[in-house]
């Protein structure tokens, strides 16, 4: 009796871990409970916005079409922050819009003017990155003064030797992202105080055309995000900023909000229309996939990966969206 007592206790553990198991457990990355659909979804999620998240939206969106949602359409533009904000606050506008800055006022009001909800969706964490080009020799470390200061139309800068004495007596030459970017209006606001840009930089609208410039211009200095340097170090060479403590390079490892180049850091994110997410449910589950695997393809795409707090706290407010 005692034995026939013993196995059905056995047999009834093994049924309830069996239910639990089939019910789903926590998510391995943030703790939360798992939240991708098992439902086969279809339809069309449309995002645009930040030229800098671009390669780690299109890699989430590509691994989601491939793994998650074959009959998802997941279509990701660039057409700069600023720019896609147009496109996300307006009457059936996107369903995301991927920012390298935070939303300003402006735009939290014109979203509120149109009765637009959104939920700020923390992604990575990138790093402002100075890049020059690989045939210079002579500024392969600037302090962050020299590099603000090089930026700067008040400091008049015209010249290598005007930033030090034994630098070559040649041009320099600045380019940087346009002001469609949000990586534009962080190294404007941010890093040089919202100070005039020195005038005559060359400011494009397209990352490759920018790499490719300042691979071509030995007297090249320019500005963008960390990963556009990771994917092109063939071609470009990041300068080690000295903050006061020595120079340091940016890395995975040092970009962090807490790291040595923490001065140049920033998060990157994507902004959801919640009205959207909850009308269509390929919009909501692509946007918990998305944080569920943030921290993975933010290092697989030159991007320092969120804390596990960050991604318990942005899917804790996905999984409120009914």
């Amino acid at each position: 009796m005692k034995s026939f007592r013993k196995w059905s206790v056995l047999l009834l553990i093994a049924a309830v871990m069996m239910f639990t198991a089939a019910c789903g457990g926590k998510d391995s990355a943030s703790g939360n409970d798992s939240s991708s659909s098992s439902e086969e979804l279809e339809g069309t999620v449309i995002i645009d916005g930040s030229g800098t998240v671009y390669p780690l939206m299109a890699k989430m969106a590509e691994n989601y079409m491939t793994n998650e949602q074959e009959g998802v359409s997941v279509e990701v533009s660039r057409a700069g922050t600023s720019a896609g904000f147009k496109k996300f606050l307006v009457k059936d506008g996107n369903d995301f819009n991927n920012a390298s800055r935070e939303m300003k006022e402006e735009e939290k009001a014109e979203a509120e003017k149109l009765g637009i909800d959104v939920q700020e969706l923390k992604v990575a964490l990138d790093g402002i990155t100075i890049v020059i080009n690989k045939d210079n020799d002579w500024a392969k470390e600037l302090t962050k003064e020299e590099i603000v200061d090089i930026f700067l139309d008040s400091k008049g800068m015209k010249k290598w030797s005007d930033v030090r004495a034994d630098f070559p007596n040649e041009p320099i030459k600045t380019y940087g992202p346009n002001e469609n970017h949000g990586t534009y209006e962080f190294f404007f606001e941010t890093i040089l105080e919202e100070q005039d840009l020195v005038k005559g930089i060359n400011l494009q609208q397209d990352y490759s055309t920018l790499v490719d410039l300042v691979s071509k211009d030995k007297n090249a200095i320019g500005f963008l995000g960390y990963g556009y340097y990771a994917s092109n170090k063939d071609k470009l060479a990041a300068v080690k900023v000295d903050f006061g403590k020595g120079a340091v390079a940016p890395t995975l490892d040092t970009i962090s909000e807490d790291g040595d180049y923490a001065p140049f850091t920033r998060p990157v994110f994507t902004y959801l229309n919640i009205g959207h997410a909850k009308e269509k449910p390929e919009v909501l589950d692509y946007a918990k996939y998305t944080m569920e695997n943030a921290q993975k393809i933010a290092e697989e795409t030159g991007f320092a990966p969120l804390a596990d707090e960050d991604i318990d706290s942005a899917m804790k407010a996905l999984n409120e969206i009914k």
